[in-house]
């Protein structure tokens, strides 16, 4: 699929909190650090995409909890969720949604009930996987 240069590039959205725990990898004795470290490896995923969407991409991270706070970057917009973060990114999709209804949107996400609410909205949704190379 090529990008149109004139179109926004397709927007990923990732659930934070879901992605950092499909790895094991102690991330629960420093939330706010395994938020900084997938916002770090989402760098590279603006730039190449991911399998379902060539890049670039225009990347947000949705961090709650412990992990709000996590500052963003210039290929990386964070955003902390005052509550759920699941329905701060069903918000996000809505209001991508309803800017532009052609733009691409992804949701990167295990979470079987945010993955239903986000399709019902037109977004495509993928696993953790994606965005962990």
């Amino acid at each position: 699929m090529e990008h149109d240069e004139a179109a926004p590039p397709p927007l990923l959205v990732v659930d934070g909190a879901n992605v950092v725990g499909s790895v094991p990898d102690g991330w629960w004795r420093d939330r706010r650090g395994a938020a900084e470290r997938l916002r770090d490896a989402l760098v590279a995923v603006a730039a190449r995409g991911v399998p379902e969407h060539p890049g670039p991409l225009e990347v947000v991270l949705v961090v709650e909890g412990a992990a709000r706070g996590v500052t963003g970057l210039p290929e990386v917009r964070v955003v902390s969720a005052a509550g759920s973060g699941d329905d701060r990114i069903v918000e996000l999709v809505r209001e991508a949604r309803a800017g532009d209804p052609a733009r691409a949107c992804l949701v990167v996400t295990a979470d079987r009930e945010l993955r239903s609410r986000v399709g019902a909205l037109g977004a495509a949704v993928t696993g953790p996987r994606s965005v962990r190379r």
